[in-house]
């Protein structure tokens, strides 16, 4: 089974162990995992970029941790993974708070994760601006300050992406 085969399956497992739903649509999670994935082949990446794009929620939202994935897939995945996952906890405050530690978190990370990142922004901007306007003008705000401090990430993607926050 290839690297990224093995993401596939295993963020599937994850995902449906905890019986994770896509927000506004009730599908299963993983349909999300793929899509960014998806548009990450669309772009020069490496297998470890596409297995991380499987795997960038599983920490967040299932009981994976770092380790684990560093164990089952390697230091340079786990790393990907690590930059993909948000630095803030509930505990350090309010929204703004924790999105600016995010960002902070995000304008540190390599190419590679930002890449990542830009896939999985341009995924769930489609899935809220389909289905929630109301929370999308919020949204829209704390993407256009991500994209800010983003300036590593693929180009092609970065376009795509301002596009759909409307730059």
């Amino acid at each position: 089974m290839t690297l990224v085969d093995h993401a596939r399956v295993f963020a599937h497992g994850a995902h449906f162990a905890v019986g994770q739903l896509r927000k506004y649509t009730n599908e299963p999670y993983i349909v999300h995992p793929f899509e960014v994935a998806s548009i990450v082949a669309t772009v020069p990446h490496t297998e470890e970029m596409l297995a991380a794009a499987w795997l960038h929620d599983v920490v967040e939202d299932t009981g994976v941790t770092l380790d684990q994935v560093h164990l089952m897939f390697g230091a340079d995945v786990a790393k990907l993974v690590f930059w993909l996952t948000d630095a803030s906890k509930p505990e350090d405050g309010n929204r703004a708070t924790r999105k600016a530690i995010d960002r902070a978190h995000m304008a540190a990370a390599p190419a590679e994760a930002q890449t990542v990142k830009l896939a999985d922004l341009i995924s769930n901007t489609k899935s809220i601006m389909a289905h929630d306007e109301a929370f999308a003008k919020t949204y829209l705000e704390e993407k256009r300050l991500l994209l800010e401090v983003m300036t590593k990430g693929d180009a092609t993607l970065m376009a795509e992406a301002r596009k759909f926050i409307g730059e």
